[in-house]
């Protein structure tokens, strides 16, 4: 074959390459979340708590046109919309799980509008609880503020974690930035084991021996290979999106993760390996707009500075 054939040849398959990337199918990354979570609902909460059923609903009904205020999750799930909009195909898809009515409901319906929140699926579970409808949502990940829906969830092999309150107060910035600690969140919680039950030399002893062999994945495994996807459908370097690696691993324990990220063909943007430091200070450095976490001590420390899910997972949480 000619030099120029074969020249052209190349070309037309490397159009036909990057033709297939780009129409590549993104399969979307599905979201769970309570209104609670979504919306502030305290005071209706409150209400219900207080004076009981009846009171609530007729408290919810009379103020149906009054929009409910942000809640902690809310910034989260904007940003993660506004992905949507930069993208053909629409790359996140949110649903609403409720244990409000539909009657009682409404006025969190009226609220989605009112911020022109593109969630339309939902399901409201007249008082009990809606977790079960999690996996038949095909959900990768359930925010809520119940701790007992979150563990539920996760035993259904679905991500999930509960949305702490946090007093920080943040500029939205327009990139959405989403860190995660390792073990028992990325990763298995079996180091984990080692280290409690066994102490930190045993670990680092463990991790540095077992280098080569990759960590079995965690809960939050899938959420980290879906988020990549949608990175990967904006050109290199112009995603709107950045995922980070806060964990408490250092030398010589952080090459087992890199050799783990490496086999799972999974990247992460910024790794932070802090040897037992602070987590909170760091988190604000990197600007998190969520960091998920197994361990109660840690997601204290973070939500003075980010929003901030617990992960009840694993053997910090037994």
């Amino acid at each position: 074959m000619a030099k120029s054939a074969i020249a052209l040849y190349h070309s037309a398959n490397c159009q036909v390459e990057s033709l297939m990337v780009s129409q590549a199918k993104i399969d979307p990354l599905v979201i769970a979340i309570s209104s609670r979570a979504l919306f502030n609902l305290e005071d209706s909460h409150r209400v219900f708590e207080e004076e009981g059923l009846d009171a609530y609903q007729q408290y919810q009904i009379s103020k149906e046109d009054k929009p409910l205020e942000p809640g902690d999750a809310f910034l989260l799930v904007q940003k993660l919309l506004g992905l949507n909009e930069l993208l053909d195909e629409s790359p996140v898809q949110v649903i609403l799980l409720s244990r409000n009515s539909a009657d009682t409901g409404l006025r969190i319906f009226n609220s989605i509008q009112h911020y022109d929140l593109d969630i339309s699926r939902a399901a409201f579970s007249g008082g009990d609880s809606p977790y079960r409808y999690i996996s038949a949502f095909n959900s990768h990940l359930f925010l809520s503020t119940d701790g007992a829906d979150v563990r539920q969830a996760l035993e259904l092999g679905v991500a999930a974690a509960t949305i702490l309150p946090s007093e920080n107060s943040r500029t939205p910035n327009e990139k959405l930035k989403i860190a995660f600690d390792g073990d028992a969140v990325l990763f298995s919680d079996d180091s984990e084991k080692i280290f409690k039950n066994k102490g930190l030399e045993a670990f680092t002893e463990n991790e540095r021996e077992a280098a080569n062999e990759p960590l079995s994945g965690g809960p939050f495994k899938p959420v980290l290979a879906a988020l990549q996807q949608i990175q990967m459908a904006f050109p290199p370097g112009e995603a709107p999106l950045r995922t980070c690696l806060v964990t408490a691993r250092a030398a010589p324990a952080h090459e087992r993760v890199v050799r783990t990220l490496r086999a799972w063909n999974i990247r992460i943007d910024e790794s932070l390996f802090l040897g037992g430091l602070d987590k909170g200070e760091f988190l604000r450095a990197f600007d998190a707009d969520v960091f998920f976490d197994d361990q109660e001590g840690h997601c204290e420390s973070a939500r003075n500075h980010v929003a901030t899910g617990h992960v009840p997972h694993g053997v910090a949480n037994q």
